[in-house]
């Protein structure tokens, strides 16, 4: 070949001329090596029009993919949230608490159904990580008999695929022929695919225990270096300008149920800083508890099962997009008393 090369070169063929065209198979390993991130670099386009091809597809092939492992990791936490209801109700009914005949509502769709039942996030995390063990060892003796190497390397390979970071250094499905080699690249694109979903959403569960980890430190520093959350004893009362609706409804419910000294505490420095209590703080404080009273009697109302815990929008994980919205709304949080 390279003669052959070096021949047409010097007869003035183009280089691209040279290269073997790629077969439907190998092309579409190379499409799904593309699309979901991994990019090994031992294939890639030769000619302008494969690379502009490449851009356009990528940028929509990668955004599809991501949004495919987003669905992947809401179905799992859905399917999570039915197992835990269906035990539920076939508990009950074994306690003679639910009657035999019981039928879910029609008035509720599945969605809403399943809104209380929100699995918790050591379940999710302890299923992923035995799913993708159990993967990663069955592809892995897989990639060692075919492929001939040896069990570490094709574990290495494994989680190096499935991260999505893609080293290039061990390739799988590259010799130019293989023993039932329909069934085997088969194979090696499901691997590949259900593998980098399911360390993808891993990921994703860890990246949250991480951000609870830091923000239980953050709070256990915050108490300990701020002088408000641990005043000095003796020392006079900080001089306070101005009143949150949210702390005003706080101090008003701890004053209404604590015992007078608290109070008149409150009071007498209330007086002493010289503060006033404006009506558009009150009328504030009053929608916040309205709010909060509309939405459990909203919850209430919809037959909910189980109440979502309230420490859940004061631990950092409100909001997000993506797999973090999708773990947001979809997971229990874990609160400090568990």
């Amino acid at each position: 070949f390279l003669r052959h090369y070096e021949a047409a070169l010097a007869a003035g063929v183009r280089a691209d001329a040279l290269r073997p065209r790629w077969d439907f198979p190998g092309a579409f390993y190379f499409v799904g090596t593309v699309v979901s991130t991994i990019g090994f670099g031992m294939t890639t386009p030769a000619t302008v029009g494969g690379k502009a091809f490449l851009i356009a597809y990528g940028l929509f092939g990668c955004a599809g993919t991501i949004l495919f492992f987003n669905l992947f990791l809401e179905r799992i936490i859905s399917l999570l949230a039915f197992i835990m209801r269906t035990c539920r109700e076939r508990q009950l009914r074994r306690s003679g608490l639910l009657p035999a005949t019981f039928r879910r509502g029609s008035a509720l769709s599945e969605a809403d159904s399943l809104a209380g039942w929100k699995p918790s996030v050591y379940h999710v995390l302890l299923i992923l990580g035995l799913f993708a063990v159990l993967l990663s060892c069955c592809a892995s003796a897989m990639y060692t008999s075919v492929e001939g190497w040896d069990y570490v390397d094709s574990l290495y390979f494994c989680f190096v695929t499935f991260s999505t970071i893609g080293f290039g250094d061990l390739v799988s499905s590259q010799h130019a022929a293989y023993r039932n080699q329909g069934l085997y690249r088969l194979g090696n694109f499901l691997f590949i695919l259900l593998g980098v979903c399911c360390i993808y959403s891993l990921f994703n569960v860890i990246s949250i225990l991480i951000k609870q980890v830091l923000n239980w430190m953050l709070r256990k520093l915050s108490c300990r270096c701020c002088a408000r959350c641990c005043p000095a004893p003796g020392a006079p009362l900080a001089r306070r300008n101005a009143i949150t609706p949210g702390s005003r409804l706080r101090r008003r419910l701890a004053a209404l149920g604590g015992d007078p000294g608290t109070r008149d505490s409150d009071a007498e420095g209330r007086r002493l800083s010289g503060e006033l209590i404006s009506m558009r703080d009150l009328t504030a404080s009053n929608k916040v508890s309205l709010a909060l009273l509309q939405k459990q009697l909203s919850e209430t109302a919809n037959g909910y099962p189980r109440s979502v815990c309230v420490n859940t929008r004061q631990n950092g994980f409100s909001g997000g997009v993506g797999a973090l919205g999708i773990m947001n709304n979809r997971l229990a949080e874990t609160s400090a008393s568990r």
